[in-house]
């Protein structure tokens, strides 16, 4: 993946990233007063080979000006058919509404359908009010099932 949107750049994930992808990830999440948890949720960005690349699963990061800025990521999961767990879908608050969070959900979806996927999984936290406000104008409907602790809300969406 080597995309662009605006003047950012969506790119595979590479080695190199794994700190600043981590800091992005935990600063976000102490925005909305939520804990990094390297040792729990967080576990898939301190080993992305295992969860993302040995799965046939793909994580993105996003660069502005050299700096990066934000991350999304899916991975097969065993819910639903043929389905992907959507994850680590976050932007720095000064990248926020400009339109790049719906670009980068297209894209994820893009992707996901190209693979033969068929449906999607997200979960969030209701804090994140953005994120619930995008996924739920984006076509995903709430449903039960929440697998992570910091999570009080799962969507599903179908591609099919």
């Amino acid at each position: 993946m080597k995309n662009h949107y605006q003047d950012f750049l969506i790119r595979n994930w590479e080695k190199s990233d794994r700190t600043r992808a981590a800091e992005v990830i935990s600063y976000v999440l102490s925005e909305y007063g939520l804990g990094w948890e390297p040792n729990g949720a967080d576990r898939d960005v301190v080993q992305v080979e295992e969860y993302y690349l040995a799965t046939g699963g793909e994580f993105w990061v996003i660069e502005h000006q050299s700096q990066l800025v934000g991350t999304g990521a899916y991975y097969p999961i065993h819910r639903g058919e043929k389905a992907v767990e959507i994850r680590k879908m976050y932007l720095l608050s000064s990248v926020r509404g400009l339109g790049l969070g719906k670009y980068l959900l297209q894209q994820l979806e893009a992707a996901i359908a190209e693979h033969g996927f068929q449906q999607i999984w997200i979960e969030t936290a209701s804090v994140m009010v953005e994120a619930v406000k995008l996924y739920e104008s984006n076509g995903y409907n709430l449903t039960t099932g929440v697998e992570t602790t910091r999570c009080d809300r799962v969507y599903v969406k179908s591609l099919r």
